[in-house]
């Protein structure tokens, strides 16, 4: 008995969704071009503007971790991997649009405008860390993982109505694309077609989770057919191509046209956060030597060596300017105000109840002493 044929080629449907999502990549890992028709229309002072940012990055990852083992941070999630990845793609961006970063994304709101102290005294959980100035389009990093979707939407949504021609932009990890908000942010953006570029970091792990066991899909681009916008996959080490990307991304969707999935892929080469985590429990060494040897540096500072427009000596300096800037900007986040129990309890209730009143009450009269 001869079977019927079926209605749909599953086979062939997987294919076609795995063969439109090749990855952009502008410089091999060498620094050479291999892709001139994509290269982005950057001028040289540009381009040296872009390593510095990524080579500020390097530094402060470098200099938190420091800081972290002298007891003057708190939690701090490592960026050493992902410079091309987070510096690239927000050069894209303007003042006027709005971030919604996720933990990881503290260089990011720094290259937007957010003081190196604030970024310290988030960190170490005190409130100026989060009083950001009204010129500043950021919001601090969410910590939910995944929620910065959600509120990123709403802020899309809001600028759409209000005529505003800026877009938003938010960022999220291979793990935080598991989670519903990612989805749901997503699928409402596509509805309302608003102004905002969504970005996956898949930077290879969910804390100890690879990326592998996370989802069937073989990328994360993907995810973007479900919810009907544009899905593309970037070499995150690449910074060329993650400018080239997220600035087309910026002008589709601040055309009117609705948001962009953006996936990243990079890889990092630290601890998920300072919390205790140790990655060579989960990773090989081999796996971690392999993507060091692929790190965005690297391959960025071949490409402008080439040009001219960059050398070891160079590097060195800017490198001791940003030192000294990290320098006194820890100095000065040592300087605010130590909290109070009082001041948490009035922070986190408008309007207390009685019972929190009472302590209110109770401690600010042992804090007068």
């Amino acid at each position: 008995m001869q079977m019927a044929k079926l209605p749909v080629d599953y086979e062939a449907q997987l294919d076609a969704i795995s063969a439109q999502f090749q990855m952009v990549q502008i410089l091999d890992e060498d620094g050479n071009v291999v892709n001139p028709d994509i290269m982005p229309d950057l001028s040289d002072e540009e381009l040296v503007e872009l390593m510095k940012r990524m080579v500020f990055s390097r530094t402060l990852h470098e200099r938190s971790m420091a800081l972290a083992k002298q007891g003057r941070l708190g939690f701090y999630a490592p960026t050493l991997g992902q410079e091309a990845s987070q510096m690239a793609s927000s050069f894209a961006f303007t003042k006027d649009d709005w971030l919604f970063p996720g933990y990881r994304d503290i260089p990011q709101l720094i290259a937007h405008g957010l003081k190196i102290s604030q970024g310290f005294l988030w960190s170490r959980g005190h409130v100026e860390g989060n009083n950001y100035p009204a010129d500043l389009n950021a919001m601090p990093p969410q910590i939910i993982i995944g929620a910065q979707y959600i509120q990123a939407m709403g802020s899309a949504r809001a600028q759409k109505l209000n005529g505003d021609k800026a877009v938003t932009f938010t960022y999220t990890g291979d793990g935080g694309s598991s989670q519903g908000d990612v989805y749901e942010g997503m699928n409402y953006a596509s509805r309302y077609k608003v102004p905002l570029v969504f970005f996956i970091q898949n930077n290879g792990f969910a804390i100890s989770t690879p990326r592998y066991k996370q989802t069937g899909a073989e990328t994360l681009a993907q995810k973007a057919v479900s919810v009907g916008i544009p899905g593309v996959q970037v070499d995150g080490n690449d910074a060329l191509a993650v400018y080239a990307v997220s600035k087309q991304a910026r002008e589709w969707a601040l055309a009117g046209n609705g948001p962009v999935l953006i996936e990243t892929v990079t890889n990092r080469l630290g601890a998920h956060s300072t919390s205790g985590d140790d990655p060579k429990i989960y990773r090989t060494q081999e796996d971690i030597d392999s993507w060091t040897k692929r790190e965005p540096l690297i391959r960025m500072r071949a490409f402008l060596e080439g040009k001219g427009l960059w050398s070891e000596e160079i590097e060195n300096e800017y490198v001791e300017q940003v030192r000294e800037e990290i320098k006194e900007a820890a100095k000065e986040a040592d300087k605010a105000p130590k909290q109070t129990i009082t001041q948490f309890l009035e922070n986190m209730f408008e309007v207390p109840g009685q019972n929190i009143q009472e302590q209110i009450e109770e401690y600010s009269a042992k804090e007068a002493k």
